[in-house]
């Protein structure tokens, strides 16, 4: 069975969308209607624009986001199944058809600018972890005075932390001694997927209450609970609870192999999910798409 994944911030590259805006007509209305949404030319930044204004989180969200949905709406995808990293998670369900384009980008603009607001509010980072046991990391996280937790469960051995800038850095000391391989800290601008976020927490709650969820065509595998999800409603809590929770990514990819999925397409920009999925499992059929 076949799986489509989407990529979250981190995967924005310069010139994205370009060759998909100039050689599709359904492309290009829809990249001209987000414009209009948006009320910004965000593709004269994602075509043309600097890596560093690309990396701005308000930015950085709907780029991402509307170049996988644009992708996938042009490739006229069928998934059986969709998951999706972080924010990749509001593409796999316009892609799975439980929100329209419109709605969608609404809430991943509203969301972005949540955690941009809540990065300057209070200073916070991550860092990548190479090489440790997940409960090794745990506990040292745990031991840590201040704000830092397990962030993004990516592949075994591959986990990100986050939290405090003091916190992170102190755990990333604490961590090569316990035998990290590596202990990174990440060039972000917040504490993504720590309780850091509660304030951007609070402010999509509301809105993701008023959107309007449908019941997706295929089930939708989430980063909460890395569980399959059809019925509208717990999407909804899941996709608020995101925000503070951990990105159960890995466990997600093993629970889909678990069901029979054996075959995964990363839809979007880069390999990064392509990557974490093979490390994962070296068995499954793990290809990416970014272009037409």
């Amino acid at each position: 069975m076949k799986a489509f994944v989407f990529p979250g911030q981190g995967s924005q590259s310069v010139g994205m969308g370009k060759e998909l805006y100039e050689n599709s007509e359904i492309a290009k209305a829809l990249f001209e209607k987000a414009n209009e949404i948006l009320g910004f030319r965000i593709t004269d930044i994602m075509f043309a624009g600097t890596a560093e204004e690309l990396k701005r989180t308000d930015v950085t969200q709907p780029a991402v986001f509307l170049h996988s949905v644009i992708l996938a709406e042009v490739m006229g995808i069928e998934p059986e199944a969709v998951a999706g990293h972080s924010l990749g998670e509001f593409s796999a369900l316009v892609a799975a058809g439980a929100l329209s384009f419109e709605q969608g980008l609404k809430l991943v603009a509203k969301r972005a600018a949540a955690m941009q607001k809540a990065c300057t509010e209070q200073a916070g980072t991550m860092a990548a972890v190479l090489a440790l046991p997940d409960s090794t990391i745990e506990q040292v996280c745990e031991s840590i005075d201040g704000v830092v937790v397990a962030a993004n469960y990516n592949c075994p051995g591959q986990l990100v932390i986050s939290g405090a800038v003091d916190a992170v850095n102190a755990a990333c000391e604490a961590l090569k001694a316990a035998g990290a391989r590596r202990a990174l800290v990440l060039p972000v601008g917040g504490a993504f997927h720590s309780p850091l976020m509660a304030s951007a927490q609070a402010e999509l709650e509301q809105a993701i209450a008023e959107a309007e969820f449908m019941t997706p065509r295929c089930p939708i595998y989430q980063n909460v609970d890395a569980q399959p999800h059809t019925d509208p409603q717990t999407i909804k809590a899941n996709l608020v609870a995101q925000l503070t929770a951990p990105v159960r990514w890995c466990q997600s990819v093993e629970r889909m192999i678990a069901d029979g999925f054996d075959s995964f397409t990363e839809v979007g920009c880069g390999t990064v999910l392509q990557g974490l999925i093979t490390k994962t499992n070296r068995e499954v059929e793990a290809t990416s798409v970014s272009n037409l």
